[in-house]
């Protein structure tokens, strides 16, 4: 008998109750850690189904982009366990369920339609800032908690920004047809970002109608019906809906508008400025810049060198066995390449990490970028064999005096960087590095 079956527990830690909802490849069971009594949901997945149909990336991805992606509006990812035929994803249980079956019973008010939309540009625009991109928006993958706060899930389908090939554009055609952009549907490449705005605005037409701005019952005619965003806003839209959602559905993503500019846009902010919303982890105010800074706990311990670079990301217990070397999840699949990343453990402060990278960045005349998030992003100045060569470092906060930094190549040719790596960078860290991963411990 499987283990995930209803009433049996779960590798000695979770009770697995009903069933939620089955697809292809997995199933989501509502559970509770015996522990704690916790409620979560524990997406179980075949992983013979999974590697016989080569969607092993699928799933890594899915593993790492939701490791990124923490934040008050986005299904949070648990932890990951795995048995020798399934992979267990604990989930946050979000009992309000979809935010589908709140529209099939009709459209909302203005209000309620908009209170949706701000969680939900918020949380994409989090997306985004990490190099995520989701690209498969739609209400049956936003859910709804107790509180009626919006809830994005099913990471599925979304991309990192690595993914995007030299000419610096995604090629995957994916999502659902009536909320993909028309771009996407062309298959000459497209903004990952600005394909996710699109999928936002046919959201928000469709909490504000009930119904979907580009249907027809030939898949065709839908398509060119999308590709020349042709849509008719109801009689009952007011005039600044109707603009905005002109400036959203345009076909064309250039001149398609950025999400700091529906964040900036008046109708987007009634209701924010200069006010508090409740996210369901705390209080956080929106800013005219619409960025969010939590004021929920005022004596978390923040090392001041941590605020150089905005907040750093703190790890936790999972981060730090998930990242080890023998807990390696993508060992599940296959090798790790450890070609494109490597970490390692300071015990310096962070003002000094920077510090470091900042002076090995200038020596290899790399430009630097710094970033909220702890992200340092070092660029070259010229174009190599695959472009020009892109590093990313990103600093995490294990205590205030101890952080974990990941170094990773995000562009540019493979064997350029090895090259630089072994003789230039690595030696030069070698005054801020406690431990390598995977090796003991300098003395």
């Amino acid at each position: 008998m499987e283990t995930e079956k209803e009433g049996n527990v779960l590798l000695q830690k979770y009770e697995v109750g009903r069933l939620l909802g089955k697809g292809t490849f997995a199933k989501v069971y509502y559970a509770r850690n015996i522990r704690t009594s916790q409620s979560v949901a524990v997406k179980v997945i075949d992983k013979e189904k999974v590697l016989k149909v080569g969607l092993i990336d699928q799933i890594k991805r899915e593993i790492s982009v939701t490791r990124l992606v923490r934040h008050p509006n986005i299904v949070e990812l648990y932890e990951v366990m795995a048995t020798r035929s399934k992979i267990y994803f604990v989930l946050e249980y979000v009992k309000g369920g979809e935010l589908f079956n709140k529209v099939a019973k009709g459209r909302l008010k203005e209000d309620v339609a908009r209170k949706y939309f701000q969680q939900l540009i918020n949380a994409v625009d989090f997306c985004h800032s990490r190099g995520v991109y989701h690209r498969d928006l739609k209400p049956e993958n936003l859910l709804l908690d107790d509180n009626g706060n919006l809830k994005i899930s099913d990471f599925g389908l979304s991309a990192l920004a690595e993914c995007k090939r030299q000419d610096g554009l995604l090629h995957t055609t994916c999502g659902t047809p009536a909320y993909v952009a028309p771009e996407v549907l062309s298959r000459k490449g497209y903004d990952g970002a600005k394909a996710d705005i699109w999928s936002c605005g046919v959201i928000l037409f469709v909490l504000m109608a009930g119904y979907l701005p580009f249907h027809d019952p030939n898949l065709i005619e839908m398509y060119r019906k999308i590709g020349k965003a042709e849509f008719r806003c109801p009689n009952w839209f007011p005039m600044d809906v109707r603009k905005l959602l002109s400036r959203i559905l345009d076909p064309n993503p250039t001149s398609r508008i950025s999400i700091a500019k529906i964040m900036g846009n008046p109708w987007f902010r009634k209701g924010l400025d200069g006010g508090l919303i409740r996210n369901g982890k705390g209080t956080q105010e929106i800013d005219q810049s619409g960025t969010n800074e939590d004021i929920s706990s005022p004596d978390t311990n923040v090392s001041e060198e941590g605020r150089e670079m905005g907040k750093l990301a703190n790890l936790n217990a999972f981060d730090i066995i998930s990242l080890s070397a023998g807990f390696n999840l993508s060992g599940l699949f296959e090798e790790t390449d450890h070609k494109r990343e490597a970490r390692f453990i300071s015990c310096q402060p962070a003002s000094t990490i920077i510090s470091k990278l900042e002076n090995v960045a200038k020596f290899l005349k790399l430009k630097v970028k710094k970033k909220d998030h702890g992200v340092l992003k070092m660029e070259g100045t010229t174009q190599g064999r695959k472009g020009v060569l892109a590093i990313d470092a990103e600093i995490f906060e294990v205590t205030p005096s101890f952080h974990m930094v990941e170094i990773n190549k995000t562009n540019g040719d493979t064997l350029e960087y090895q090259k630089m790596w072994k003789q230039d960078i690595r030696p030069a860290l070698k005054d801020i590095v406690w431990a390598w991963q995977g090796e003991q411990k300098q003395s």
